[in-house]
């Protein structure tokens, strides 16, 4: 079994910042490539940042600037720093992971339950 559980969403004013933590937990061998999604009412979900094992990172083009992404391979952690947040990010946040499990082949992406980053102007 394995989990993903993210923190930190909520209510902030326009131009605010925001810190979101998504920790892996369970029978986890390795962990690939980690990112975050988001998902606005009546829209697709949609990618905002992703980070490989070796620390390398893409972003959105409408988040360049103002987010960062990193990870803690030691606590199985991916944090999203969101600077100068604006109302069109609001929508939920996904964690999403690519692991390895103990005992098993290959690897399988994982999904968190999502976390409400709502972004008031």
């Amino acid at each position: 079994q394995v989990q993903l559980v993210e923190s930190g969403g909520g209510l902030v004013q326009a131009g605010g910042s925001l810190k979101l933590s998504c920790a892996a937990s369970g029978s986890i061998f390795s962990i690939n490539d980690m990112g975050w999604y988001r998902q606005a009412p009546g829209k697709q979900r949609e990618l905002v940042a992703r980070i490989t094992s070796g620390e390398n990172t893409n972003y959105a083009d409408s988040v360049k600037g103002r987010f960062t992404i990193s990870r803690d391979n030691a606590k199985n952690t991916v944090y999203l720093q969101m600077n100068s947040l604006k109302p069109e990010d609001t929508a939920v946040y996904y964690c999403n992971a690519e692991i390895k499990r103990k005992g098993q082949l290959g690897w399988y992406d994982y999904w968190g339950q999502g976390t409400q980053v709502t972004v008031s102007s």
